[in-house]
């Protein structure tokens, strides 16, 4: 980066100083030009008025000037006088821009490349009061002659501009360098530094994406201690009950026993790897979402029926209200969205409680699922961290039935998933109500 700083620098200084040295030629050429015309026309006239050219035949005019070439011009174009060259040997100048111009009684005015004297030559053209025309001439320097006699001093001031802009683009590089490494090299403290108010945007970003790393980095690591915890629990049941049966040292009705409770803490195991899997699926940055129009209250009833047989096991009624709701969405989520949430009505529920799921259409037009019971609640201070992985209110009450501590932050991640938002309204002891409000699609 600094090095291509130093060449943009270089290279614009350079591409200036020369395009400002071309213009000021071109603007020198321009008035030498403008010169060398008055400086004709002053001669043209004074020549004019020594009455020397009124005699074509007899010239008396001697030409004192040798940069001046001065030639009488007969009304045909025949050159019959030349202060330079030989007249009878000089071609016909009536097709001459400046004679043609002078014939007409204008002032004529041209510059060329002479075809006698093969240099750039500015030619003025007056009629004389005989008819004939007087053309005085001067050579001046052509433009690349101009850039020629300047191009030594171009250059001398050329390696100096080159010179100074190597030095200047050095510390300029390092003023606008040492912020952003100093950020780099010490993210924390970068409030601390003295940088330019154009480069803070830039910082103050950076610092959020830091720290959002630094964020997701800790969770990520919280997650992987709290799967290894949660997978010890089981495994280390499993090993202990698997060692007494194969050591014999366990009766035939505490093989049964053991066998039940493998086969409990198996069924946890799967489920604990299947929602941890779902949730690292969840996490992709871009998951590809299959939508199709679904009737959410018929997935609901599903959901119902599927989890009657565990609502009668713990001794809670489970019912669904509410009326067709078509709703363009993924099918997977919904149903996992309705499983977990059902299913943890189910298990934080109480001996005789209730649980309503809910499907409809709020008064803006927005469809919604809920699912409320009245089972023992959320206290207050912990409604924030439900939706955390592995947290729970009653860890014991989750053991026992079973419950990995994934299913509310699979919820979390869904709702993001289909841009919905949830509304909760829990009290410890009375019940806890979660609607799920889907966004109305734009037509």
């Amino acid at each position: 980066m600094k090095k291509k700083i130093k060449r943009y620098m270089i290279a614009i200084s350079v591409i200036s100083i020369l395009l400002m040295m071309i213009l000021s030629n071109l603007v020198n050429y321009r008035i030498l030009s403008t010169e060398a015309y008055d400086d004709l026309r002053a001669c043209a006239y004074a020549f004019k008025g020594t009455n020397a050219f009124l005699d074509p035949q007899n010239v008396q005019y001697q030409v004192e000037k040798k940069s001046y070439r001065v030639t009488l011009i007969a009304p045909d174009g025949s050159v019959c006088f030349d202060s330079a060259f030989d007249a009878g040997k000089m071609g016909n100048h009536k097709k001459r821009i400046e004679v043609h111009e002078a014939l007409q009684g204008k002032e004529g005015y041209s510059k060329r490349q002479s075809d006698t004297m093969q240099k750039d030559t500015v030619y003025f053209a007056i009629l004389l009061d005989n008819g004939y025309v007087l053309r005085v001439a001067k050579d001046v320097k052509s433009i690349m002659s101009v850039f020629l006699s300047s191009f030594p001093f171009m250059f001398v001031v050329l390696v100096c501009v080159i010179a100074v802009c190597i030095f200047l683009s050095n510390l300029l590089t390092k003023a606008i360098i040492q912020p952003v490494e100093l950020m780099a090299k010490n993210i924390d403290q970068i409030d601390e530094a003295d940088v330019y108010k154009e480069l803070k945007p830039f910082i103050a970003m950076i610092r959020r994406q830091h720290e959002d790393i630094r964020r997701n980095a800790d969770m990520r690591q919280e997650f992987t201690a709290n799967v290894s915890h949660e997978l010890k629990t089981p495994l280390t049941a499993v090993s202990g009950y698997a060692e007494i049966m194969e050591n014999g040292m366990a009766s035939e009705k505490d093989v049964i026993h053991f066998s039940g409770e493998i086969h409990r803490n198996a069924n946890r195991l799967l489920q604990l790897i299947n929602d941890t899997i779902r949730l690292s699926e969840l996490d992709a940055v871009h998951m590809e979402i299959v939508t199709e129009k679904l009737d959410v209250y018929e997935l609901a009833q599903n959901c119902v029926d599927t989890l009657q047989v565990k609502a009668d096991k713990m001794e809670v009624t489970i019912r669904i209200a509410g009326e067709p709701c078509i709703l363009e969405t993924s099918r997977e989520m919904i149903n996992e969205l309705l499983y977990n949430l059902c299913d943890n009505a189910i298990r934080y529920n109480k001996k005789g409680g209730r649980v309503l799921v809910l499907v409809g259409e709020n008064e803006y037009k927005e469809k919604y699922i809920e699912v409320k019971d009245n089972g023992i609640g959320i206290p207050m201070e912990y409604q924030e961290r439900v939706f955390e992985r592995f947290y729970r209110v009653d860890k014991s009450r989750s053991k026992e039935t079973g419950g990995t501590g994934l299913g509310l932050a699979i919820v979390k991640h869904i709702i993001v998933q289909l841009h919905a938002r949830l509304e909760m309204d829990s009290e410890e002891g009375k019940g806890t109500m979660m609607r799920i409000v889907f966004a109305k699609k734009e037509n």
